[in-house]
């Protein structure tokens, strides 16, 4: 997934409102109810069902803060040169464009370059634009965990879409995409950061992770599955995860699923601890008889997604395409006013609580 160098100057990732729980909504409500009450304002000790929440004073939860986050290690005045490790393609034939995983050796780098899951990388490519200045930096979404994957820890992966528009009747190729997808094995490519915390895994191995994902928009959902639930990383790790992760994702077809054999791999040995719902518009109908697009299976399970952020424990993830925001949007709209609630005044609660995360582009 990229972005843009605007928004690591304008100081950080596009972080735009899409998904957003009740909790903190509950939260507020509950507390000016008790307080009217003259009830005790000590925060619970205890998360309780939601059919007692109402009784007691909610926890209070704290926007958690990641001040060991590697950031800006390189620059794009003084890039590291990486090279090129392996480049291939992670499309199954029948599949729509041009999508493939990268992965470059970090191992030269003085300082190593390291980074953690949820973070992003940014590219410079190789060549001048058409005033014959250097090219802009774009950003994408790290693939990898930080001990890359070959669990070595002096790797970094991409996964990168072709970007191809037409204008005046041409079919113009993306100017990183396509020199991404086109290097190979040994080239030299300038790589700068690490950069971004609003993505980033919490602590608590107990959290619940809901994820959504369109596209490369799954890069950072493979890094954390693949710290939740892959058995060589769960040997390295300290971090031994035990909640509840939920991943949603969306393609245009089936042969466009990205590490899908990965997921269900970690969803077959992990029953308990993954569930993994896919929307393949092309070929599924939702309930209209229309596509299925990722927003009709958040509608479909909207009551599970809306009894999970009750738990502050848990945490939600959008990355993909900008034109899948406004349908999610629609999808919680419409199953919040079926409890009762009004969407537009539950969105700022979980960014505040630090449980939303999003990057969409």
């Amino acid at each position: 997934m990229s972005y843009s160098e605007a928004n690591v100057i304008a100081g950080g990732l596009a972080h735009i409102p899409v998904l957003i729980g009740v909790f903190g909504f509950i939260q507020s409500f509950i507390l000016k109810r008790t307080q009217a009450k003259g009830t005790s304002n000590q925060p619970s000790t205890q998360t309780k069902p939601a059919s007692s929440v109402a009784s007691s004073q909610p926890k209070v939860i704290k926007k958690p803060a990641h001040p060991n986050v590697p950031v800006n290690t390189y620059k794009p005045k003084t890039p590291f040169i990486g090279t090129v490790k392996e480049n291939y393609s992670l499309l199954k034939s029948g599949a729509i464009g041009r999508v493939n995983h990268i992965t470059f050796d970090l191992s030269s780098g003085d300082p190593l370059l390291k980074y953690v899951e949820g973070q992003s990388i940014g590219i410079i490519p190789a060549g001048e634009d058409a005033n014959g200045k250097p090219h802009k930096i774009r950003l994408y979404s790290i693939a990898s965990t930080r001990h890359g994957d070959d669990y070595k820890g002096n790797t970094v992966s991409l996964c990168v879409r072709q970007l191809q528009y037409e204008k005046d009747g041409k079919t113009i190729d993306g100017v990183c995409s396509t020199y991404l997808c086109d290097i190979k094995p040994g080239d030299k490519v300038k790589i700068t950061g690490p950069v971004g915390k609003e993505m980033l895994l919490p602590e608590d191995e107990n959290a619940n992770i809901i994820m959504l994902a369109t596209g490369t928009g799954i890069a950072p959902m493979r890094a954390y599955l693949r710290r939740m639930f892959d058995p060589t990383e769960q040997e390295k790790n300290s971090w031994n995860y035990k909640g509840n992760a939920w991943l949603f994702m969306g393609a245009p077809k089936t042969a466009n699923l990205l590490y899908d054999s990965d997921f269900e791999g970690y969803k077959s040995k992990f029953p308990n601890n993954l569930r993994y719902t896919k929307a393949i518009s092309r070929e599924q109908k939702n309930a209209r008889g229309g596509r299925m697009y990722i927003q009709d299976r958040v509608l479909e399970h909207a009551d599970e997604i809306f009894a999970l952020i009750e738990n502050p424990k848990t945490h939600i993830y959008l990355c993909g395409l900008k034109g899948m925001e406004p349908g999610i949007d629609e999808a919680m709209t419409q199953a919040a006013a079926s409890k009762g609630l009004v969407w537009s005044e539950l969105r700022p609660q979980l960014k505040k609580a630090g449980r939303w995360h999003v990057e969409t582009y």
